[in-house]
């Protein structure tokens, strides 16, 4: 599957997955606790993996220096990162942590330049300043609204602390495909140590690992665990290996366009002329960063 591909499946599926996580929030204290929810997902997702794998006959043998490398994978991108976004969900608005989680984008060009010593061209700032003015006009209603109030703080301070998180695991995983270990493998073992470790999170704070079995629920957490965790990060980080991952965060400004379009379809969101004309200035941004690399892929 080439770039461009790759690109559009994880915009896609990633675009879909805040209204997917709306159903994982536990509302007046009913429901699992956001880290039941995280804990579940991952088990769910590294199990299909892990079944995908021996389907396939690939080997699931590293060594122990790998495996120190997956559960440092599994702990901020499978773990923290995810407990961050379902805990801070609960604080404020998905519009608003959607905009908080796409300082990715952002994160990932300062962290290449630290780890790597990647250097972003003009191309690809531009695109990001121009990606993220553009996103911010689209969700400028629901800004415009917020207050700063304790819980709006609380919330973006965790939003904030999650897209670090994730930000530093997309910077393992890009040194886990220079050193020739393979996405999907890799994965399977990051999302199974993922789990374990919050799952011994839930277990520290005293959570109750009974599951709701409500419909919306438990649909919401088979789409996320398998679409928007074994697709999407499939996707994601094959992605992050061939181009870097200062090019590869920019879909975390993307996918909010398409949570936008779902918004409109099921929830009677209004059309506006600031909404369209942000949505025109996230794709302009798109093909300023990914336009040399489509055309070599």
């Amino acid at each position: 599957m080439n770039n461009l591909s790759l690109y559009l499946l994880t915009v896609l599926i990633w675009g879909t997955t805040w209204i997917a996580v709306e159903f994982q929030i536990p509302t007046s204290g009913a429901g699992a606790a956001p880290e039941v929810s995280v804990f579940y997902r991952y088990v769910i997702a590294a199990l299909v993996i892990f079944i995908w794998c021996r389907f396939q006959k690939l080997s699931l043998r590293f060594s122990g220096g790998a495996h120190l490398v997956f559960m440092s994978l599994g702990l901020l991108l499978f773990c923290l990162n995810y407990i961050c976004v379902y805990v801070g969900q609960g604080y404020i608005t998905s519009a608003l942590m959607a905009i908080i989680f796409s300082t990715v984008s952002w994160m990932n060009i300062f962290n290449a330049r630290i780890f790597f010593g990647t250097r972003s061209g003009w191309r690809v700032i531009i695109g990001a300043v121009v990606g993220m003015f553009g996103l911010c006009l689209m969700f400028w209603p629901s800004i415009q609204n917020l207050s700063l109030t304790d819980a709006t703080v609380i919330g973006g301070l965790i939003g904030m602390l999650g897209a670090y998180f994730a930000s530093l695991g997309n910077m393992i995983s890009q040194a886990t495909q220079k050193r020739n270990l393979p996405v999907m493998e890799t994965n399977a073992w990051a999302m199974f140590y993922g789990a374990l470790f919050t799952g011994l999170i839930c277990l520290a704070r005293g959570q109750s690992f009974v599951v709701d079995l409500t419909p919306s629920y438990v649909i919401s957490l088979l789409y996320l665990a398998v679409f928007g965790s074994v697709i999407g990060f499939w996707a994601y980080l094959t992605l992050l290996g061939r181009i870097g991952a200062n090019k590869a965060g920019y879909a975390t400004i993307a996918f909010p366009v398409i949570a936008i379009l779902i918004s409109v379809m099921f929830e009677g969101l209004e059309i506006t002329p600031a909404l369209l004309i942000g949505m025109v200035l996230v794709l302009v941004g798109n093909l300023s960063i990914l336009h040399r690399k489509t055309e070599a892929a």
